[in-house]
């Protein structure tokens, strides 16, 4: 019986949006000689062709973008590059261990392919309404902020005229914007936390510039309407995030969009036996956005959601690098791991774990705080000492924090890393 025979690349690279494109263009720079590159939607950009708002690319690319725009930056730097191969409309249904990959498109039906190293970059989805299980009926008219916007900016259709957002996250706010600029009235947003999740210049721009009212600490007790949404019923929440009795109050709306969270998008990582994190939903990666299986690489909102897409392709860049290096049999084998672990006021940090070659290596922390901060400092420590302190006059939940560690600072780093937050009188 003869051996079936799949076409095999240096690296296969799933997901076509910002991360992906970012990852083929590095690991085409690091030296791959064969990359593909593999789509679900008919064309590259990801989410990003749908937000047709500004301020993209400024820490990325120095200057202020669209969404098509910036996804148009990273769709040319692959366009004409040898060696890299494009499939879209073509959906991944397996990732095997021994990194074939398994899909099917429209033309070719089902499709193996085989890799020497995979990057997983199939972006994050959005929470629904069952998720977060909103009490009340079940009409029509409840969209994601993400659905509502392509709808909008895509489709050329109005979800509704009278509209209510809950959750003030940065895709429901926009949507608070673009839906005001097309003639609907938004009528409140309301956020369960008793801070915004969005980022500050959203709240300004997209809320504060429209006398869009804000109610924090309140949430949806109930939805009305057979239909169509006729109107929700609100209240405030105590400490506990529970409803308080005698604080309800009704808004009139036809429209309900929701912006309450996003998920990585793993279960192609489930299926390989990725080992995920139970905060972030994401794998567990180290500094070169290495999963726990060796040659998996991961990288953007699949391992944990970013809040700009510049360090979206930042994180990808990374991967890409040392998924080409991985391929070329150009990692060392024999390198100590050490965990890292958020301290006091972190919430999370990635990477997870450091992989320490001889004399170190650069390695790029995101880690978000647990509450809103102001003048703190952020500290690397190990071994009851501090190797990095850094000041930060404001830090929210809502906004990534990036630190950068040089190598001989990780080359530091004994028996485990811990990221904390240094208050002042601490």
């Amino acid at each position: 019986m003869n051996e079936v025979c799949f076409p095999t690349y240096d690296v296969i690279v799933i997901g076509g949006g910002p991360a992906g494109l970012s990852a083929a263009h590095s690991a085409h720079k690091e030296g791959a000689q064969s990359i593909l590159v593999i789509e679900r939607d008919r064309e590259l950009g990801g989410i990003l062709q749908q937000c047709i708002h500004n301020g993209f690319g400024l820490h990325h690319f120095k200057e202020e973008l669209t969404g098509p725009g910036y996804a148009h930056r990273c769709i040319a730097a692959i366009k004409d590059l040898p060696g890299v191969e494009v499939m879209t409309d073509t959906m991944v249904l397996e990732v095997l261990p021994d990194k074939t990959v398994v899909a099917v498109n429209p033309k070719a039906g089902m499709i193996q392919v085989k890799g020497k190293s995979v990057i997983l970059t199939m972006g994050c989805r959005e929470r629904t309404r069952g998720a977060i299980r909103i009490p009340g009926e079940r009409p029509a008219g409840v969209f994601t902020a993400g659905a509502a916007q392509r709808m909008v900016n895509m489709e050329g259709y109005l979800p509704g005229k009278k509209v209510v957002i809950l959750g003030s996250g940065d895709i429901g706010l926009i949507m608070a914007r673009r839906m005001t600029l097309e003639g609907a009235k938004v009528e409140a947003v309301l956020e369960i936390c008793p801070y915004s999740n969005g980022l500050t210049r959203n709240i300004v721009q997209c809320l504060e510039d429209f006398d869009i009212p804000l109610h924090l600490a309140h949430t949806i007790v109930k939805v009305h309407g057979e239909g169509r949404v006729t109107g929700v019923t609100c209240a405030k929440v105590d400490a506990n995030m529970q409803p308080v009795a005698g604080t309800e109050f009704f808004i009139e709306c036809d429209t309900l969009l929701l912006s309450v969270g996003l998920i990585p998008e793993n279960e192609l990582s489930r299926g390989l036996d990725v080992p995920l994190h139970p905060l972030t939903n994401g794998p567990l990666v180290d500094q070169r956005r290495q999963t726990m299986i060796p040659g998996v690489f991961a990288a953007g909102n699949v391992v944990h959601v970013h809040d700009l897409v510049d360090f979206v392709s930042e994180e990808a860049e990374i991967a890409g690098k040392f998924a080409a290096r991985y391929a070329q049999g150009a990692l060392a084998g024999e390198e100590r791991s050490v965990q890292v672990q958020p301290g006091d006021g972190i919430r999370t940090v990635v990477p997870q774990r450091l992989t320490v070659p001889e004399g170190g290596e650069q390695a790029r922390l995101f880690l978000r705080v647990a509450k809103p901060e102001l003048k703190i400092s952020i500290e690397v420590q190990s071994g009851g000492t501090t190797i990095l302190s850094r000041r930060q006059a404001v830090a929210k939940p809502g906004e990534m924090i990036v630190i950068d560690l040089p190598a001989e600072k990780v080359a530091q780093v004994r028996g485990g890393m811990t990221v904390l937050v240094k208050r002042e009188g601490n």
